[in-house]
């Protein structure tokens, strides 16, 4: 396993604030329902971008550490940061992991895009499962629990949706602007 450098935390450092920034500022929300808060919100797709950008691993951290400190910032939320974190972080890492499938550096708008899309899908099952046991777990039935995870999945899946789309227009901008830099350094 390769050792971070000083670039690469920095690079972390920087996506994660770019991540807590529109996720902070560039949202609909709170939206509360039945199965807990939940937002429309543009930090999904900066995790994506991310992580098709830097990497599974800068990537994953970037948005685990991004999103996990809105949550703390925001009381709604702040009692699932830890798992913010971790459902995040795996987002990110499955996008980039899928992104760069046979050596693509964010370059192949295919793989862009699917790595996107099932980034974005896992994230969907983790945040909706979570919602679900943790209404099994409080004593809701499990139709009840599934019926008020009605209103969360649409909103998360809009999300979803819209973090994939804003992320297969924008990461090849990105793509070509980094590179040019990159070459440049």
């Amino acid at each position: 396993m390769k050792k971070f450098t000083v670039r690469d935390l920095a690079e972390i450092g920087v996506l994660a604030a770019l991540v807590f920034v529109a996720t902070y500022f560039i949202k609909i929300g709170p939206i509360p329902t039945p199965a807990g808060p939940t937002m429309l919100k543009t930090g999904n797709a900066v995790c994506l971008i991310g992580a098709i950008l830097f990497g599974k691993v800068k990537g994953g951290l970037a948005a685990g550490i991004g999103s996990a400190l809105f949550d703390l910032t925001n009381p709604a939320f702040v009692a699932g940061a830890p798992f913010t974190f971790i459902f995040f972080f795996i987002m990110a890492f499955v996008c980039g992991a899928v992104s760069h499938v046979g050596g693509n550096t964010g370059a192949n708008k295919k793989w862009n895009t699917i790595g996107a899309a099932c980034g974005a899908f896992t994230y969907l099952v983790l945040h909706l499962g979570k919602s679900f046991i943790t209404l099994v777990l409080e004593g809701s039935g499990a139709a009840a629990a599934l019926a008020a995870c009605g209103t969360k999945f649409i909103t998360s899946g809009f999300n979803a949706v819209f973090a994939v789309v804003v992320a297969a227009i924008l990461t090849p901008i990105f793509h070509k602007s980094l590179s040019k830099r990159y070459k440049a350094a």
